[in-house]
C-alpha cells in the first residue's frame, strides 16, 4: 500500500532516517541497529552478495558482528558523513578498520560508502555498498 504523506512529513522521516544511520552505524560491530527506518522489504546488495526483507537483513548485521568478533581483535566502523545526496537517497561514506586475530597482528583499513534508496514514506527499501 502507498501511503501519501505531506512533503513537511517527508522532510521529517528523511532526518529521522539519517540521525537513525548516524547512531546506529558507528557501533554496527557491537550492537544491532534499529530496523524501524527500512521497508519489510528491504534489498541489501554487495560485490557478492544479494539478500531481500528484513530477516535476511538482521542476517546481515549479525554476521557481521560475529565475524568481526571471532576475526579481530579491534574493529571499527568510522562514519564520515550521511547526507541527502538526491530526494530519495542517502549516502553515507565510512572507514573500516581494524587488526586481524592473528601472531603479528595485521592491520585492516579500507574505506567505502554506502547508498540508501528510499520509498516516498522515506522508509529505507535498498542499500548497497559502493552503488
Amino acid at each position: 500500500m502507498n501511503i501519501k504523506i505531506t512533503s513537511q512529513d517527508y522532510t521529517a522521516q528523511v532526518q529521522n532516517v539519517i540521525d537513525t544511520l548516524n547512531q546506529d552505524l558507528p557501533l554496527l560491530f557491537n550492537q544491532d541497529i534499529s530496523y524501524d527506518i527500512y521497508t519489510p522489504d528491504i534489498e541489501f546488495i554487495d560485490p557478492v552478495n544479494r539478500f531481500k526483507g528484513k530477516f535476511s537483513y538482521r542476517i546481515v548485521f549479525w554476521t557481521l558482528r560475529f565475524h568481526g568478533q571471532l576475526f579481530f581483535t579491534e574493529l571499527y566502523f568510522d562514519l564520515h558523513d550521511v547526507q541527502q545526496t538526491a530526494s530519495d537517497i542517502i549516502t553515507a561514506n565510512w572507514t573500516v578498520r581494524g587488526t586481524l586475530r592473528l601472531p603479528w597482528k595485521p592491520r585492516l583499513f579500507f574505506n567505502g560508502y554506502s547508498t540508501y534508496k528510499l520509498t516516498s514514506q522515506g522508509l529505507i527499501y535498498k542499500t548497497s555498498l559502493g552503488d
